[in-house]
Order: structure tokens, then sequence, then C-alpha cells
């Protein structure tokens, strides 16, 4: 069975990977020619990975191990086979993260913490990593509890992280990948388009297109909304558009302000 450290390994390749392939195409094929900020977002990400490294690590994993020896969980119990588990994980941890996503934007305690991401007036493939690290801690028992009650097999976990770290990163991205392609895949996935919209500053449009992975959920509980290549918009927190952006220490005390609408 894989270790930690081996999970650790392979979850950090596919991130450098992604990383690098993001930085290409925001390169290669720009959506948009506007400056982009890098910065704090890499910053904020330094500071995710040390805290979850210290109070975490690879707990996912020891989870999964954990689960399958003790014979707990859903896909243990009944033998789940790994063909079946592994999309079914996919699947079911997509779904997770989507009604996550949801409970940020309508709980105000937690849209205190996840508008640390919607504050990038200029989101780019870097916004991806933008996350208060309370959000992050706040997520981690309810991934843990579900890994657990559903006995992901190990191979699986790390198949979801590796699709969903992915996704998440090129989702993000400012790139254009063509009108024709963004309508074929956007049929199954969450493409650039669709979730440049979602960081409008209206609204209406900062309240649609939660998936992460999977356009189904969008669709099925009627959050999707439509978006091409080259739409435009003003990016950010409704009642928060500055010229100014928040220094780091204020993202990091964004949680104690007062929740914007």
């Amino acid at each position: 069975m894989i270790d930690e450290r081996t999970f650790q390994v392979i979850r950090g390749t596919a991130f450098a990977l992604v990383v690098g392939l993001s930085l290409w195409l925001e390169r290669l094929r720009p959506q948009a020619r506007t400056p982009v900020r890098r910065r704090d977002n890499v910053y904020l990400w330094g500071i995710n990975a040390v805290v979850l490294g210290v109070i975490c690590g690879a707990c996912i994993c020891t989870a999964a191990r954990w689960a399958a020896e003790a014979r707990v969980g859903l896909c243990n119990v009944l033998d789940v086979p790994m063909w079946a588990a592994l999309p079914g994980t996919i699947v079911f941890l997509d779904l997770l993260s989507y009604a996550w996503h949801w409970a940020n934007h309508h709980v105000p305690a937690l849209w205190r913490f996840h508008r640390v991401h919607h504050l990038d007036q200029a989101p780019n493939f870097t916004t991806a990593l933008r996350f208060h690290p309370g959000e992050l801690l706040l997520s981690l028992p309810i991934r843990l509890a579900t890994v657990v009650a559903l006995g992901v097999p190990v191979p699986a976990v790390i198949a979801f992280e590796i699709v969903f770290t992915w996704s998440n990163v090129l989702e993000h991205g400012t790139f254009d990948v063509g009108s024709q392609p963004e309508r074929v895949a956007a049929r199954l996935l969450i493409t650039p388009a669709m979730h440049r919209l979602h960081h409008s500053s209206e609204r209406d449009d900062l309240d649609t297109n939660f998936g992460t992975i999977f356009a189904v959920w969008d669709r099925l509980f009627r959050t999707y909304r439509p978006s091409t290549s080259g739409i435009h918009f003003v990016a950010g927190v409704p009642g928060r558009i500055t010229g100014v952006p928040p220094t780091l220490l204020g993202l990091l005390a964004e949680p104690l302000r007062r929740a914007t609408p």
C-alpha cells in the first residue's frame, strides 16, 4: 500500500506539473491583456502549506489507510472493487466540494474566510492557491470524515487529489482555449470560462458555477450560468472594488471584518 511519503511526492509532482502548464498557457494564449498579481497568492499558499503540513501533512492518506486496515467505511465493508471505487470517489468527493463551496457563499461565518479568495481583482491561475488557512482547516474534518465513512482506498484518494488539483488550477487560468473547445468541454467539465464568471463582483454571477471538476452539479442544482472565453467583467467582492489590493496581513485578518453583502 502507498505510504504517506509517496502520497506527498505524487501530489507535489502533479501540482508542479499543472502550475507549469498553466503558466505556459497564460503566456501562450492570454484571455485578456491585463496585469496580474501573484505575490500575495503565492504567500498565502506558502502559509497554508506550512500550517496544513504541521497539522495534517498526509492525513487524508493516513485516514484512508486506517479505514482499509480497520475494515471501516462503505467501500471496505462492501468490498467495492477498485474499478468502481476510483471513479465513484472522484464523483462523490467532487459533489462534496460543490456543497462546501456553495456553503462558503451562503453561510456568513464561512463567507468571511472564503471572500479572501474572491478579493483577487486580477484572477489568474495562482488564485487557485489563494485561500485563508482558516477555510482550509474548517474543511479538513469534513474531508477526513467523508474519506473514512466511504472507506475510500488510497489509490482513489490519490486519483481524486490529482484530478481536483488540475481542475482547480486550470479553471482559474486566464487563458483562452477557444469558444468551440469551451462549449464541448462545458457539457461535462468546469472550464476556465465557466469559473471565470464565478469571480465576477456582481452577486448574481458570483453565486453561480460552484463546481470544480464536473459541471453536472451546477446544472442539477440550478446554479449554472453559461459563459464564454471572451467574457469581460469586474472581478472581486461586491462593495470592495478598489484600486489598492489588501495587504497580506489584511487578507489574514479578513475574517474579522464585518460580512459584505
